[in-house]
């Protein structure tokens, strides 16, 4: 376990653990915060508590996996969205095991709704902008038959699981096939056929090896939640699926049909998907990009991963000002070669002319296809702090819809089970329960005494 790094933003990281770390100023983190591999664990007490290590109430909320069909550029994107090393090569099935880091949701910090400086504790903060972090996982290349174990199949199927949404990255140049073999002109939408297929396809494996078990149970929508319980559903998510399948839950006996309607059905409301048209810095890829775009239902996003980790890359090694997502940035360095200068103004113009970007792609796939928003907890509804006099110390991503309940459970489950009532900090107002959450919202939860 490392302690943050005190170097300026565009220093490069001590180590791989404080590579997400070296993404703020010294003078916006906390020194009192304490990273391992990247994710947030521990915070160091102050006063009568000196010299102990707390353990975080609040952790990482949500995880998005990176998918695809072998040679998209896959672990590229990650290591442009988390900062981590991993292999990258021009060839089907660089990455074996999957590559595990964090990435970072912004949007806007509520320091500037209340006019003091925040000081974060499980997430960080770039000139006003709250970064939130997510676990982000990259796994295999997959390929067509991986549900009957072709390739990396089943290793792939059961690390993205947990996912809460996906990223299924296609190479927009159209210059590699479903197989990740060089290719001239192959359309990156049968990459999203072929890896919604398999996904469809492990789904509907589980449930015909279940099937005999469900024939006999009367309520086989509480059967089937607990046999897919590593995709977070429950019963009445599975009730609502069959409903909208016009299927029967009641001692299931589906026949291929009813069994592929579920499956799918199951993949698209519990794998939320994001197509990030990859390698958009290859030729002219407008004419792909609308033709993806006409055929996909899902949201697409192109970007180039390799432009964006080069020039996040040249900002920590202080050649260039650029923070992540940002659309244009100058070069600081005095000592770059002419070719180096070339180089860096081609990514300029780039960016300059992408309306997304890879930044882009994770608030959206975080706060719109995921739906989720902001939230600060906080202790004292009058300085806005926890019991160390942190402002705004945590920044929660919760459900669109939850509640002041779901707040105080998310952060510890006695806090909820002893909840009287919520307080807003901003209006000073009470709240109940019930009450539903807003983006921003500066809460404080009331429980009665053990």
């Amino acid at each position: 376990m490392v302690s943050i790094p005190r170097s300026s933003y565009h220093s490069g990281p001590d180590s791989p653990a404080d590579r997400n770390a070296a993404a703020v100023p010294a003078h916006r983190r906390n020194d009192n915060i304490y990273f391992d591999n990247g994710i947030l664990l521990h915070t160091r007490g102050k006063g009568k508590e000196a010299g102990k290590d707390k353990a975080f109430q609040i952790g990482i909320k949500m995880m998005i996996g990176i998918v695809g069909a072998p040679n998209k550029g896959k672990s590229t994107l990650f290591s442009a969205l988390t900062m981590h090393e991993v292999q990258i090569a021009n060839y089907p099935f660089t990455t074996i095991k999957p590559n595990m880091g964090v990435a970072y949701a912004i949007k806007e910090c509520a320091e500037k709704k209340i006019g003091t400086k925040c000081k974060p504790r499980n997430s960080l903060c770039h000139n006003g902008m709250r970064m939130i972090p997510v676990n982000m996982v990259d796994v295999a290349g997959l390929v067509e038959d991986a549900h009957e174990g072709k390739g990396m199949g089943n290793q792939f199927l059961n690390d993205m699981a947990a996912a809460d949404a996906l990223m299924l990255v296609v190479d927009i140049s159209g210059t590699t096939d479903p197989s990740g073999n060089p290719c001239t002109n192959c359309d990156p939408y049968e990459d999203i056929v072929m890896v919604k297929n398999e996904l469809a396809e492990w789904i509907a494996g589980i449930l015909g090896s279940h099937m005999d078990k469900l024939s006999k149970v009367d309520d086989g929508a509480a059967a089937l939640a607990s046999i897919f319980s590593s995709l977070k559903i429950d019963r009445d998510t599975v009730e609502d699926i069959a409903s909208k399948c016009s299927l029967s839950t009641n001692r299931i006996n589906w026949d291929e049909y009813g069994v592929w309607a579920f499956s799918t059905a199951l993949l698209d409301a519990t794998k939320p998907v994001m197509v990030i048209a990859n390698k958009a810095d290859i030729g002219d890829p407008s004419a792909a990009i609308k033709s993806l775009r006409e055929k996909s239902k899902d949201e697409v996003v192109p970007c180039s991963a390799a432009i964006e980790l080069a020039l996040r890359k040249a900002a920590q090694k202080g050649i260039i000002d650029y923070f992540q997502g940002d659309k244009t940035f100058n070069i600081t360095a005095k000592d770059i070669t002419e070719e180096q200068r070339r180089a860096l103004e081609y990514m300029k113009k780039f960016i300059g002319s992408m309306g997304d970007n890879v930044q882009y792609a994770i608030n959206k796939i975080v706060f719109d296809i995921d739906k989720n928003i902001v939230v600060y907890p906080v202790e004292d509804e009058n300085k806005f702090t926890d019991h160390y006099g942190n402002v705004l110390p945590d920044a929660v991503l919760m459900k669109q819809g939850s509640t002041a309940l779901d707040l105080a459970n998310s952060i510890h489950t006695d806090i909820g089970k002893n909840m009287l009532y919520a307080v807003d900090a901003v209006t000073k107002m009470r709240l109940s329960k019930s009450y539903v959450l807003k983006d921003g919202d500066i809460i404080k939860i009331v429980s009665a005494a053990k």
